[in-house]
């Protein structure tokens, strides 16, 4: 386990009606590309790691076990360790940043990696497989409206009337990356990768009274060819991080 002091500092002619044709066509591909919550709480992963860190490989392997799971799982590559040699591509002080608002929540002195985060909470054991846990306190529907577009309905159920706030982030993950590591602790490895995530975008924070669903739009990067990506939608209690409900999205287009 690697340790950082949480105090360090630390995106030919084609007729009208032929064109016509296309696009419907293709609209109705996407349009068809939906998700919605079930009646308990989807598991959701994070995982904080970097190609830096000679402790990682294994949680890598073990977040890429995660397939199938029904799990949220995202795997977070944190920019700490670049200074010793290999930097990691994957990287964003933005995920950094993540990782240390989930130390503070969980009341941790510092961050480390590999560290896993269960449903906002600190997961030290984290080997095996996450279950879902309890009744879903909001209920999401997700869907493609176009390429690289998206919109999700999250209304809060009753089990959450206590709560203030809710808030929500939206991340992108991709499949069957690798990296042969030149420099530092993992120097010579190969490593391979999923559910990496490329993009993370936070969605806000919204009030537990209101009445109507809340509607709310991603517009993603463009998918990197080859890598089957997840559009992930979160919902967590604004307060102490846990999570409410999440969905996880996979498009053919």
């Amino acid at each position: 386990m690697h340790r950082f002091d949480f105090r360090q500092n630390i995106f030919p002619a084609i007729t009208a009606a032929a064109l016509l044709a296309a696009t419907v066509t293709t609209f109705a591909q996407t349009s068809a590309c939906t998700v919605s919550s079930g009646p308990t709480i989807t598991p959701v992963v994070e995982l904080y790691t970097s190609e830096g860190c000679s402790s990682c490989p294994p949680a890598d392997k073990w977040a890429s076990s995660l397939k199938g799971s029904g799990a949220v799982v995202q795997a977070f590559h944190v920019s700490y360790w670049d200074y010793i040699g290999w930097v990691d591509r994957f990287a964003a002080p933005a995920y950094t940043h993540r990782q240390r608002e989930v130390a503070a929540r969980n009341h941790l002195r510092s961050i480390y990696t590999p560290q896993a985060v269960l449903n906002g909470q600190d997961w030290p054991n984290w080997r095996g497989q996450p279950k879902a846990t309890g009744p879903a306190k909001a209920s999401i529907a997700l869907k493609q409206l176009g390429t690289d577009q998206f919109e999700a309905s999250v209304m809060p159920l009753p089990a959450l009337q206590d709560a203030g706030t809710w808030s929500a982030y939206w991340t992108v993950t991709e499949h069957g990356h690798n990296s042969r590591v030149q420099a530092g602790e993992n120097a010579g490895v190969f490593l391979k990768h999923d559910f990496v995530v490329r993009q993370l975008v936070q969605a806000g924070d919204y009030k537990v009274g209101d009445a109507a669903p809340q509607k709310l739009t991603f517009r993603s990067i463009a998918a990197t060819p080859g890598h089957p990506r997840q559009v992930n939608l979160v919902v967590f209690d604004a307060k102490t991080g846990k999570t409410l409900q999440a969905v996880s999205l996979q498009c053919a287009v």
